[in-house]
Order: C-alpha cells, then structure tokens, then sequence
C-alpha cells in the first residue's frame, strides 16, 4: 500500500511516521475528548481522552500539526469547508474518521468553535467530539469515498 507519510512536530523537532491504515476499528464510547489549536492547526493541548483514544503521547501531540490523526480515507474537501468555516469565526461540525498511531480508526462527530482574544480576533480552535451515529456513518463513508475518487 505504501502510504508513509511523515508528521514533524514543530516544538520539537521529532518527525513521526504515520503507521499503514488499518481497518479495523476503535469504538469511541463517549467521554470528553478535546483539542486546542493555534490559528494554523498545530496542537497546543490534548487532554488525556483524546491521548488514549489516539495512541499519541502529550509530547507528540503538543507542537504537531492536528492531522496527524487523519485518516487517509478523508477527503481534502471535507477539510476545506471546516477551515473556511471556523477562519469566519463560525462553529463547524462534522463526521471525520481519524487514525491511531497504531493504524486502527475511529469515527466522531467533531465539533470546532474559534478562540477568540480581546479585540475579536481568532487566536486559535478548541475541538470536541460526540460520538457518532452508526447508521450516519455508512452515508457518510460513501459521500467521502466519491470524494475522494473525485480528488485523484
């Protein structure tokens, strides 16, 4: 399949490999998971959930662009949207299957609100998730996999 792909954490330095997708998956079963981001989407804090549910320690995290959980079956497209949404200032939401450092995956319903600082302006995201529905997933998969054929 050959899909290595390299993530470099920006804090410090460490390039982290992407493992080969596989397909099998890691139910989320609800609790808190949140992100927050910087303006360009490196992550500045992970809590523990989102740690246990990625396989990613704090300090790969912290400093690492927030793709490094997504999973190669998600189209650009879905995350075109999401960021001229919340670079608006809006809140987004929306279906997004991630992968583990281990390759597993795992479906959520992401949710993405801006931060916002004194003046008004957007300093950065924070990002939760809910769990998804099951009976969602299956339209969902078949609208990101047409996406995706769209983008090769």
């Amino acid at each position: 399949m050959g899909y290595k792909k390299k993530i470099k954490n920006l804090l410090t330095g460490q390039v982290i490999e992407k493992p080969e997708p596989i397909d099998e998956e890691v139910l989320f079963d609800g609790g808190v998971m949140i992100t927050e981001t910087d303006t360009a989407g490196i992550i500045t804090y992970a809590n523990r959930k989102f740690r246990e549910m990625t396989g990613y320690t704090k300090e790969e995290l912290i400093g690492s662009p927030h793709n490094i959980n997504r999973h190669p079956d998600m189209p650009s497209a879905a995350f075109e949207t999401m960021w001229e949404t919340i670079k608006s200032g809006e809140y987004w939401e929306g279906y997004v299957k991630n992968m583990r450092k281990d390759g597993r995956y795992y479906w959520v319903i992401v949710w993405i609100k801006p931060k916002f600082d004194d003046n008004g302006n957007i300093v950065g995201y924070i990002a939760g998730r809910k769990v998804p529905d099951r009976n969602m997933i299956k339209r969902v998969e078949e609208k990101y996999k047409k996406m995706k054929e769209q983008e090769s």
